[in-house]
């Protein structure tokens, strides 16, 4: 089991300071009809507004900004469905350093094209065959590279904890914090800032109900590992939590929720209908949940993250057809 008593706000706060100039202060917009729809009043942190299209940024950024030269000299490796690999490879350009991804091989066409575009290099692999941690930790040793996780690691759970950060001290004391859940690591990191901030506020992720296994996990005691879910939520279509993530969501968090991929694709309609803007399946998650009442959010204040907005326009066209079958 990880040490991971000695994570704590003070993290997220240097975090904050590395990425300052760096990274995005993302908008917080309200919706009039958001809040007539769920009874409460939302504020949804964007970070599908962040560089690169989704919070990982944050992570992957402080992550690198804290190597050795000896790192920085045989570069970062990860493995990723999209998002972390993005953001590794852009905060790997930006240190002027190598990078390597490991990528399913259906991986959205849009999230590989602009991980190459960032300069990373991509190796892909069958997520319903292989282990992508078991090919990360071969290539690491056999390159010399330092492997950054997409969530189970504490400089990149420190890094996306400052999205909820930035949140608190722009709306101040919140009743309810709702947060995306794949591996945990936004969930982790957001926990951390709410309790510093905000200890009353109710924390709770949400994650696709194909894909339960935080929930199960939390309900449990300890990790569930389950088989690859099949959901449109590509960011969380993961196995299990992280051990360092569990740790402080064990710690930390309220409740983990489910939502269907329907109710994702509902409020990918909501977003772009009623507030203009282009959020990806999984960046749906926790407004999935307030605005079809999984999460009753009537009369409170209640923070949102979206995660991220990287969806290819094809595919985006291809679930809004659903919505009239």
């Amino acid at each position: 089991m990880p040490d991971t008593a000695a994570l704590s706000y003070r993290d997220v706060e240097l975090a904050a300071e590395r990425l300052l100039g760096a990274a995005h202060r993302t908008p917080v917009l309200t919706s009039t009809t958001a809040n007539k729809l769920s009874g409460g009043t939302l504020f949804f942190k964007c970070e599908n507004y962040q560089r690169m299209g989704a919070f990982k940024f944050r992570g992957a950024y402080n992550a690198i900004a804290k190597f050795d030269n000896a790192q920085r000299a045989a570069g970062v490796l990860t493995f990723s469905s999209g998002n972390h690999a993005q953001a590794i490879a852009l905060s790997a350009k930006l240190a002027g350093i190598k990078s390597v991804i490991i990528m399913p091989q259906d991986a959205p066409a849009l999230k590989v094209k602009a991980t190459k575009e960032y300069g990373g290099e991509v190796i892909t692999y069958d997520r319903y065959t292989e282990n992508r941690e078991e090919i990360a930790r071969r290539l690491s040793e056999e390159r010399g590279m330092t492997l950054i996780p997409p969530y189970d690691h504490p400089d990149v759970i420190a890094g996306q904890g400052t999205s909820a950060k930035e949140l608190f001290e722009e709306v101040g004391e919140l009743d309810i914090l709702m947060v995306c859940l794949g591996g945990g690591g936004l969930l982790a990191g957001c926990a951390l800032a709410a309790r510093a901030l905000a200890p009353n506020c109710k924390v709770i992720g949400v994650e696709p109900e194909a894909g339960n296994d935080g929930q199960q996990s939390l309900r449990k005691g300890e990790i569930v590992h389950i088989a690859v879910p099949k959901t449109i939520a590509d960011g969380a279509m993961v196995t299990h939590i992280g051990e360092h993530n569990f740790e402080v969501i064990r710690r930390s968090v309220d409740d983990i929720v489910t939502v269907s991929d329907a109710q994702l694709v509902q409020t990918m309609a909501f977003f772009a209908e009623r507030m203009k803007m282009i959020v990806e399946p999984t960046g749906c998650l926790a407004a999935a949940a307030a605005l079809h009442g999984v999460v009753d959010v009537r009369a409170k204040r209640v923070g949102i993250l979206i995660s991220g907005g990287n969806v290819d326009l094809s595919r985006f066209a291809e679930l809004m057809q659903t919505l009239d079958a």
